[in-house]
This record gives C-alpha cells, structure tokens and sequence, in this order.
C-alpha cells in the first residue's frame, strides 16, 4: 500500500491532517552525516529531531535565560521538516550551503501549505524562529541541534569530523551559540575538542 490507497474523511480538515502526518514520514529516509553512537549506520532526520527534543527536556538548567520549554520541544521536532523537500545540507559543507536558505524557503511553501492554513503558519512561523535564532527559545533549540552531533562525534571517532576534513575553527563557529547560551556546557565542549584535537579527529 502507498499513499494513493488513503480513504478519505468526510472531513477536509482532518484529511489534510493525515496526510500531512504520512508525508512527514519521509523524514525517516533522509540520512544525516551523523553516525549513531553503535556506528552500526548513520542517523536520519527523524531520529536527529527525537534525540533533540528529549535532550531539550533534559538540559534546560543551563541554558542562560528562561526558555519555554514546550515551545522548544516543538521546534526541534520541526526544524528539519523542510529537508523532505530540500535534502539534508552538511552544516560543514561551504559550497553546499550556498543557496541553501533559498531552497529551505521554497521547500516551506510546498510543505506547509499541505496543511489547514493555520496550523502551516503556527509550523512555517517555529521553523523560521528556529532559523533566526533571536529569542531565548530558539536559541536553546539550537543548541542542542548542535550538541546532539557534537556528542555523536565524541563517541564514534569523530566519524563526522574526520570524513569532513573539519577544523577546530569550524566547530568552534558552528557551536558559538552554546559558548553563548549555555556557557557551562560549554566547558564540557571546549574539553572534549582538545581531546578531538589530541586524537587527530579534528583538525587543529
């Protein structure tokens, strides 16, 4: 069975709804660069989405202001639903990310309008705040986007690192905004990129 054997409701609403909901299931065949930590294979954006939101849960008396954290918890669950369309892009990747912030756009307007146009806002309105990283919400879910990977490296060899020939420079920039947001997490990273760095995963 496939998508085009979906029974309708008598209900619009409710069928935009399903079938938004069976759309999204595409999120599990998009792979990430990241290895899972038994580095049996590499993550999809379903499983990086999970991990982000519990890790939300788990880490919010750190982070430097108050942050809601239900709001968060929906951030992280969204803010890769744009890559169904757009693909993952290696954060890494200079030349791959040129362009990207277009094709993520265009990806949002073939996406969420798939649903009852309210709930397309509320969605489009948490991926952008996401993306812009200004208020304390996404700045929190941003971080853990970027820690989630960061931890995975530490366990697998720096799997991701060392195929991406990425320098300390560029993890460094990538996770400015823990230094920034959750300094005392911050201390863990620092200690784990010289260890990185002394095992010759990461370029220094």
């Amino acid at each position: 069975m496939s998508i085009k054997d979906f029974l309708e409701s008598n209900n619009e609403r409710l069928n935009k709804q399903l079938l938004f909901t069976a759309e999204i299931d595409k999120m599990t065949a998009i792979s990430r660069r990241t290895l899972l930590i038994d580095k049996s294979r590499r993550e999809n954006d379903a499983e990086h989405s999970w991990h982000i939101a519990v890790m939300a849960m788990l880490l919010q008396e750190y982070a430097a202001e108050p942050v809601d954290i239900g709001r968060v918890v929906q951030m992280c669950v969204v803010h890769d639903l744009v890559e169904i369309e757009a693909d993952d892009t290696f954060a890494y990747n200079e030349k791959g990310n040129i362009g990207k912030a277009e094709r993520e756009r265009q990806a949002a307007d073939k996406l969420f309008s798939q649903l009852p146009e309210e709930q397309g806002r509320l969605i489009r309105s948490l991926w952008e705040e996401f993306d812009a990283m200004e208020t304390p919400d996404s700045k929190y879910a941003a971080c853990m986007d970027r820690l989630q990977p960061f931890l995975h490296n530490t366990l697998t060899d720096g799997h991701t690192w060392g195929n991406g020939a990425v320098s300390r420079a560029q993890v460094e920039k990538r996770l400015a905004v823990v230094r920034d947001f959750m300094p005392k997490v911050y201390e863990w990273v620092q200690a784990n990129i010289q260890q990185a760095i002394a095992k010759g995963w990461l370029a220094p």
